[in-house]
């Protein structure tokens, strides 16, 4: 019998790259120095001028960039921070962790993506003041920036792009997080550049944003053991920067070969009756995911487990659907018709650089099959 494939396969990425990462990780070791040290601000240095930032700051998760990133921008009590119920909840817990209030916003049927129109209602709405906005650009597709951008911009609001699956992503050509007033990422084991455990950087051309965050990461100190502001602790390690840095070098090539097997999919499923991805016009999508959608998920799912090829569906529940939140949490003014459509035909197929093309090829054969049947 062949070998299963599975969805996602973080441990792919470290073999390929072994002897540059197992260098990183013995200097690192053997250098003495393991918190905030040269490997995280040369790789702070590095990731912001690959992105096309002027700075960025390295820290302990996802969740925490996108908390410090709310904070820098004086988000907290009281507060109104809109996005999208279609995202994995680190988006929405990061706002309540300020202390201010989710509105979750519909999305576009076709990419999954935050609906312009549907924002614009909910700064409409009486009584409502929304003072940031977080699009998310899932599974590596952009958000509709420009629309977006517009939008807040007419209402004073500031802009927190959530690029935690989309590093490479681009609009015209410039990379997504460097379009709104900051940006986080998420630099978690299975992402587009992935660590060998936690991590997540911010983003910004704003200087003084910049220093705040650098404070508030580190218990807001400016001189040691002095708190001039409330912070917290979240600081990314030496280790693990020291990885990022072996991988970085590789990102461009590798968001390549994600294109490429989704270039497969796309033709070798174009008359399979499933709903692929689509792309809007003048955008790079970097496949995080690669999620169609299918009338009939649970059975594909079984037929394809039965062909050893593991799926995932990301996210099974939207945010105003799930039992922390169902009830409490508003919701825009548009309603949420395409996010609750989508949630029970969404499917992750499997979509990783190291994902061989014969193994490509066999994922859509047994898709191929399992419709016919």
């Amino acid at each position: 019998m062949a070998s299963p494939i599975p969805q996602t396969d973080p441990k792919a990425g470290y073999l390929e790259l072994k002897a540059a990462i197992d260098a990183a990780v013995a200097r690192v070791l053997e250098g003495g120095w393991y918190i905030l040290g040269k490997e995280v601000s040369a790789f702070e240095a590095e990731f912001a001028a690959w992105n096309g930032n002027a700075h960025g700051i390295g820290v302990a998760n996802g969740t925490d960039a996108l908390v410090l990133a709310l904070r820098g921008l004086g988000i907290g009590a009281g507060d109104m921070v809109a996005t999208v119920s279609h995202t994995a909840v680190a988006t929405v817990a990061a706002i309540e962790l300020t202390g201010a209030t989710p509105i979750l916003i519909d999305i576009e049927a076709e990419s999954f993506c935050m609906d312009p129109a549907a924002l614009d209602a909910a700064f409409a709405r009486e009584g409502w003041r929304i003072r940031a906005v977080i699009p998310v650009h899932l599974y590596g597709h952009p958000a509709d920036l420009r629309a977006i951008l517009a939008i807040a911009r007419k209402h004073g609001a500031k802009v927190l792009e959530d690029c935690s699956q989309a590093h490479g992503a681009a609009i015209g050509g410039a990379h997504v997080g460097t379009f709104g007033d900051i940006a986080a990422f998420s630099l978690y084991p299975t992402k587009n550049l992935g660590a060998l455990g936690d991590g997540g950087i911010v983003t910004t051309d704003d200087a003084a944003l910049a220093q705040r965050i650098r404070e508030l990461r580190e218990y807001g100190w400016r001189d040691r053991y002095i708190s001039a502001t409330a912070g917290m602790n979240s600081r990314l390690d030496e280790l693990q920067a020291a990885i990022l840095r072996a991988k970085l070098a590789h990102l461009d090539r590798d968001n390549g070969r994600r294109r490429a097997v989704a270039a497969h999919y796309d033709a070798a499923l174009a008359n399979s009756g499933l709903r692929l991805p689509a792309v809007r016009a003048d955008t790079t999508h970097v496949y995080h995911q690669y999620v169609v959608r299918a009338a009939d998920r649970e059975g594909l799912r079984a037929r394809l487990k039965e062909a050893g090829i593991a799926t995932n569906v990301h996210y099974p529940a939207p945010v105003h659907l799930q039992p922390a939140y169902r009830g409490r949490t508003p919701v825009g003014p548009a309603g949420m018709a395409a996010t609750e459509a989508a949630q029970g035909e969404i499917l992750s197929l499997p979509m990783f650089p190291q994902l061989a093309q014969a193994d490509a090829e066999r994922v859509t054969d047994a898709i191929v099959a399992a419709l016919r049947a």
